[in-house]
């Protein structure tokens, strides 16, 4: 490979930042509560966490630390003064137990822990090998960036990693993601360009947990474009509609289940909380109903929904934009800029049109493997594509449309049936409000279909009735022959379904 041209400058996180900041540094670029960061103080901090990580931990460019915490300015900083440090964090779900807290921070080979009030008291009696320095997000992290002197900035390769998000575990052991900064500076950009709510006059509401993908992006996105958000601590359904309606929010991030508390307030509250400036609505994480579809492009209105599929591995993939909301119905869309995509048999050969097969991407948004998982990295890329094993049909007209994860897929009498087929049916249902369907051993079958619903105030409907109803829809070998009614389907904080949790019921 050739070397770098003269003119070669490395992206940068901190650098976006540092650039919208110099438009106007006397701009409020967030708020959380009521506190409030302009962009001179925003990088300021920035840059002390920058200096701090290296001259008082000794920290450098390849090394790890963690971070512990929920929703705050303070995050931001972290997460971003590291990374210009070239200090990777992993962002740890503070829901976590301490023993998987302790877990992943051991595993990412994390040196300094940044921690709130609340998880430094869930901590304290818990030794983390590898822990030289733990900084509580509190007056001890305002002292640690008070006694910074000079400020260094070193140059990070934009290819080297920025944060250690580590997935779900929804199928398995959570794995460390090696996020690369120029992807995630890249997937700005295009969601910039995607979503028509990141400028520097947009104001976003960021309601996700930061130590997620989605989180962190939706977050970081309007600042480095030079616009503001507003940082919530938790999701609050009211609160996010008087938020939006009161603070001329231009744009907000969701997914399913808030959407689906959102609008289980009063109609009354609901009108009168209309938001007037809202030009975009994201939807991700997990599955949007094609009925909920319809419920929010009803209530917000036309050109205002969009439905992104993505990973934290290939970061966003597919988007439906909101002209296509009602016309292509359980749909994800089609490929961002800059992504290519292809449906693959098992074979590896590209599957015919309407024909289920696994989704590989391919863009500059991808991730560098995961940590020290060289052999499951191996698996999740084949020849520069990514896969995270979900399965796809791709219509007529380029669109494509999610039919299940490849590990959920059932295999019943030896006939391959997709639960989000059959959840997508029974979610009509006017009973039901949540739905999740598995595959349970069987000795005739191989395996069977099993439905764990939510039904509407604890009510249970017959059963009998229920399976009556999915196969008035859908055929008799894809209805469940066994129904559970169960107070909530387990979630992660992002939403996906936890169906390591429903087959452990088992």
């Amino acid at each position: 490979m050739s070397e770098l041209p003269f003119s070669f400058r490395h992206l940068s996180l901190a650098g976006g930042v540092r650039a919208a900041a110099s438009r106007d540094p006397g701009k409020l670029a967030y708020r959380h509560r009521e506190r409030t960061r302009t962009y001179a103080q925003l990088i300021d901090r920035i840059d002390r966490v920058t200096t701090a990580l290296s001259a008082d931990l000794g920290l450098h460019n390849g090394d790890h630390g963690a971070i512990v915490a929920q929703n705050s300015i303070e995050y931001m900083e972290i997460v971003i003064g590291a990374a210009q440090a070239g200090v990777a964090l992993a962002t740890v779900n503070p829901k976590l137990s301490a023993l998987e807290i302790k877990a992943i921070c051991e595993d990412a080979n994390a040196r300094v822990l940044f921690i709130d009030g609340d998880s430094a008291e869930q901590l304290a009696d818990m030794d983390i090998d590898g822990i030289e320095r733990t900084v509580v997000i509190d007056n001890e992290f305002e002292d640690w960036l008070s006694n910074v002197n000079s400020i260094v900035i070193p140059v990070v390769e934009e290819w080297g990693t920025f944060t250690i998000p580590y997935t779900s575990g929804t199928t398995g052991k959570p794995k460390g993601v090696l996020v690369p900064h120029r992807s995630r500076i890249l997937s700005i950009f295009a969601m910039a360009s995607e979503y028509g709510c990141y400028a520097p006059d947009d104001r976003f509401l960021a309601i996700a947990p930061m130590c997620h993908g989605a989180g962190m992006i939706f977050s970081l996105a309007p600042v480095f474009i030079g616009g503001y958000a507003e940082i919530m601590d938790a999701f609050d359904p009211e609160q996010v509609m008087v938020k939006l309606k009161n603070e001329s929010m231009t744009g907000f991030f969701g997914v399913p289940t808030h959407f689906n508390v959102i609008f289980s307030l009063e109609q009354t509250f609901l009108d009168e909380h209309r938001p007037a400036d809202l030009k975009t609505v994201i939807s991700n994480a997990a599955a949007l109903p094609q009925a909920m579809k319809e419920t929010l492009v009803e209530f917000f209105g036309p050109g205002i929904l969009h439905e992104t599929y993505g990973s934290t591995e290939a970061g966003i993939v597919l988007n439906l934009r909101p002209a296509d909301q009602l016309r292509k119905k359980a749909c994800v869309g089609q490929p961002i800029p800059g992504t290519l995509v292809s449906v693959r048999d098992e074979s590896g050969n590209e599957c015919a049109t309407d024909e289920v097969g696994e989704l590989f991407s391919s863009s500059p948004y991808l991730f560098n493997g995961y940590w020290k998982r060289p052999e499951e990295t191996v698996e999740a890329y084949q020849d520069g594509w990514v896969t995270v094993g979900d399965l796809v049909r791709r219509d007529a007209e380029g669109y494509l449309y999610i039919v299940d994860r490849k590990k959920d897929m059932v295999i019943s009498g030896g006939v391959n049936i997709y639960p989000r087929e059959i959840e997508e049916v029974m979610i009509t249902h006017p009973e039901v409000v949540d739905v999740a369907v598995i595959g349970v051993p069987d000795e005739k079958w191989g395996e069977s279909l099993k439905a764990y619903v939510v039904s509407k105030s604890g009510a249970t409907t017959d059963k009998e009735a229920l399976m009556e109803f999915c196969e008035s829809k859908i055929s008799r070998m894809k209805t469940p022959r066994d129904i559970e009614y169960i107070d909530a389907i387990p979630r992660n904080a992002t939403g996906k379904v936890l169906k390591t949790d429903l087959r452990k019921r088992d």
